[in-house]
């Protein structure tokens, strides 16, 4: 147990400098030798946990915002998790659109895509039980990969363009739109 808490220390420690040299450059201008100067770790340490500068900020990403979200009871608290995702984009502003200059579209919503994965297939599943219905597994695995395209691809929208997409709206029409469409589809199944 103590090495896997000193494990991930050691990660926020990098996760945390990685930040701080977000707010002065791009993430293609740093590296690895600035983030191990920055915590006070050395090279091979900073290898033995990421593969990369992009796994770090893979890892940040899902440590700070993903994996919370996960825990959510998303069919019933759609407005809190949303909510929290908003609140950890408004409050990374600066990193979040580094990262979307330093890797592009396609690749964080990539990233989001894949990450939604598991918080997508939760909520069809919670819709089934609560409908008391099975889709077939085909069905299903389609409806995670348009869940998980519509879901990423919105989210980035409204990262890029928050002052014209209203966060309250935002919230409003994402939850109406989840909870319609799936009650409909398991109604007509």
């Amino acid at each position: 147990m103590k090495h896997s808490v000193t494990s991930l220390n050691t990660k926020k420690i990098m996760a945390a400098s990685l930040k701080k040299a977000l707010q002065t450059k791009p993430l293609s201008k740093i590296t690895v030798s600035e983030i191990i100067q920055d915590c006070g770790v050395n090279r091979k340490t900073f290898y033995y946990h990421f593969e990369d500068i992009y796994a770090l900020l893979k890892w940040m990403l899902e440590e700070e915002a993903i994996d919370v979200v996960k825990h959510f009871d998303l069919l019933g608290n759609y407005e809190e998790a949303i909510t929290f995702v908003m609140d950890y984009v408004d409050e990374n502003d600066h990193i979040i659109n580094c990262v979307y200059d330093s890797i592009g579209r396609d690749e964080l919503k990539r990233f989001f895509s894949t990450d939604l994965h598991d918080i997508v297939v939760s909520i069809i599943e919670t819709a089934e039980h609560k409908a008391e219905k099975d889709l077939n597994d085909e069905y299903k695995e389609f409806l995670t990969q348009f869940y998980m395209e519509a879901l990423s691809g919105m989210l980035i929208d409204w990262i890029r363009d928050r002052e014209k997409k209203g966060r309250q709206t935002v919230m409003e029409y994402t939850i109406k739109t989840i909870q319609q469409s799936l009650t409909g589809i398991l109604e007509n199944n």
